[in-house]
Protein backbone atom coordinates (compact mmCIF):
# COMPACT_ATOMS: atom_id res chain seq x y z
CA UNK A 1 0.00 0.00 0.00
CA UNK A 2 1.71 3.28 -1.40
CA UNK A 3 1.40 5.82 1.52
CA UNK A 4 2.02 9.73 0.90
CA UNK A 5 2.24 12.11 3.63
CA UNK A 6 1.99 16.09 3.10
CA UNK A 7 3.34 18.25 5.39
CA UNK A 8 2.31 22.16 5.51
CA UNK A 9 1.15 25.08 7.68
CA UNK A 10 -2.20 24.29 8.52
CA UNK A 11 -3.42 27.72 7.52
CA UNK A 12 -1.96 27.59 4.55
CA UNK A 13 -3.23 23.63 4.14
CA UNK A 14 -7.34 24.51 5.11
CA UNK A 15 -9.64 24.41 2.62
CA UNK A 16 -6.94 22.81 0.09
CA UNK A 17 -7.80 19.22 1.10
CA UNK A 18 -9.87 17.73 -1.43
CA UNK A 19 -7.23 18.76 -4.35
CA UNK A 20 -4.48 17.53 -2.80
CA UNK A 21 -5.77 14.12 -1.89
CA UNK A 22 -6.87 14.02 -6.10
CA UNK A 23 -3.34 15.43 -7.02
CA UNK A 24 -1.36 12.83 -5.04
CA UNK A 25 -2.95 10.15 -5.63
CA UNK A 26 -3.25 10.74 -9.43
CA UNK A 27 0.46 11.35 -8.99
CA UNK A 28 0.90 7.80 -7.75
CA UNK A 29 -1.64 6.62 -10.44
CA UNK A 30 0.57 8.42 -13.16
CA UNK A 31 3.42 6.31 -12.26
CA UNK A 32 2.60 2.84 -11.47
CA UNK A 33 -1.45 2.91 -13.03
CA UNK A 34 -4.79 2.43 -12.54
CA UNK A 35 -4.50 -0.17 -10.67
CA UNK A 36 -3.09 1.38 -7.62
CA UNK A 37 -5.78 3.62 -6.77
CA UNK A 38 -7.45 2.35 -4.52
CA UNK A 39 -4.60 1.43 -2.17
CA UNK A 40 -3.09 5.06 -2.04
CA UNK A 41 -3.60 6.09 1.32
CA UNK A 42 -3.02 9.95 1.94
CA UNK A 43 -2.54 11.72 5.41
CA UNK A 44 -2.23 15.75 5.18
CA UNK A 45 -0.89 16.89 8.24
CA UNK A 46 -1.38 20.71 9.56
CA UNK A 47 1.29 21.92 11.44
CA UNK A 48 0.05 24.70 13.93
CA UNK A 49 2.43 28.41 13.54
CA UNK A 50 5.10 28.34 15.37
CA UNK A 51 5.68 24.57 15.11
CA UNK A 52 7.69 24.74 11.89
CA UNK A 53 11.08 25.84 11.92
CA UNK A 54 14.07 27.23 9.51
CA UNK A 55 17.10 28.45 10.58
CA UNK A 56 16.07 28.45 14.67
CA UNK A 57 13.41 31.04 13.87
CA UNK A 58 9.82 29.84 12.87
CA UNK A 59 8.27 30.61 9.56
CA UNK A 60 5.24 32.49 8.48
CA UNK A 61 5.09 30.24 5.09
CA UNK A 62 6.68 27.07 3.93
CA UNK A 63 6.30 25.09 0.47
CA UNK A 64 4.97 21.90 1.64
CA UNK A 65 6.84 18.59 2.01
CA UNK A 66 5.88 15.48 0.81
CA UNK A 67 6.66 11.44 2.14
CA UNK A 68 6.74 8.96 0.14
CA UNK A 69 6.94 5.69 1.95
CA UNK A 70 7.13 2.31 -0.65
CA UNK A 71 8.91 -1.06 -0.96
CA UNK A 72 12.29 -0.50 -0.57
CA UNK A 73 13.01 -3.16 -3.43
CA UNK A 74 11.77 -0.15 -5.84
CA UNK A 75 15.43 1.19 -5.09
CA UNK A 76 17.38 -1.95 -6.13
CA UNK A 77 14.81 -2.35 -9.42
CA UNK A 78 16.88 -1.74 -12.80
CA UNK A 79 14.23 1.44 -13.91
CA UNK A 80 14.95 2.55 -10.05
CA UNK A 81 16.18 6.16 -11.46
CA UNK A 82 13.85 6.61 -13.71
CA UNK A 83 10.60 5.14 -10.97
CA UNK A 84 11.83 8.12 -8.84
CA UNK A 85 12.85 10.57 -10.73
CA UNK A 86 9.06 10.40 -12.30
CA UNK A 87 7.72 10.22 -8.55
CA UNK A 88 9.64 13.48 -7.64
CA UNK A 89 8.29 15.42 -10.35
CA UNK A 90 4.60 13.98 -10.25
CA UNK A 91 4.63 15.07 -6.29
CA UNK A 92 5.58 18.08 -6.99
CA UNK A 93 3.57 19.18 -9.88
CA UNK A 94 0.69 17.92 -7.49
CA UNK A 95 1.63 20.01 -4.88
CA UNK A 96 1.91 23.23 -7.43
CA UNK A 97 -1.28 22.05 -8.74
CA UNK A 98 -3.10 23.09 -5.48
CA UNK A 99 -0.29 25.72 -3.96
CA UNK A 100 0.83 27.52 -6.98
CA UNK A 101 3.94 27.27 -9.08
CA UNK A 102 5.69 30.05 -6.42
CA UNK A 103 6.60 27.30 -4.18
CA UNK A 104 8.17 24.33 -6.77
CA UNK A 105 11.60 25.37 -6.38
CA UNK A 106 11.32 24.85 -2.34
CA UNK A 107 8.80 21.56 -2.70
CA UNK A 108 10.92 18.61 -1.02
CA UNK A 109 9.79 15.09 -1.82
CA UNK A 110 11.31 12.42 0.36
CA UNK A 111 11.49 8.36 -0.87
CA UNK A 112 11.31 6.13 1.99
CA UNK A 113 11.99 2.85 1.42
CA UNK A 114 10.23 0.34 3.73
CA UNK A 115 11.52 -3.56 4.37
CA UNK A 116 8.63 -5.49 4.06
CA UNK A 117 10.01 -7.24 7.34
CA UNK A 118 10.01 -4.22 9.60
CA UNK A 119 6.24 -3.28 8.61
CA UNK A 120 2.98 -4.69 10.18
CA UNK A 121 -0.58 -4.23 9.26
CA UNK A 122 -3.67 -5.74 11.14
CA UNK A 123 -1.16 -6.50 14.01
CA UNK A 124 0.88 -8.81 12.06
CA UNK A 125 4.38 -8.17 10.57
CA UNK A 126 4.03 -7.72 6.32
CA UNK A 127 6.35 -10.42 4.56
CA UNK A 128 6.63 -11.19 1.23
CA UNK A 129 4.92 -14.22 1.55
CA UNK A 130 1.87 -13.16 3.33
Amino acid sequence: MPHVTLYALEDQLAGREPGLITELTSAVVSVYGEWVRSSVDVKLVGIPAGRWARGGAAVATAAPSVTFGMREEVFAREDAARVIARLVAAFTDAVVAVFGDACRDDVLVELVGQPTSRSGLGGRVISEGG
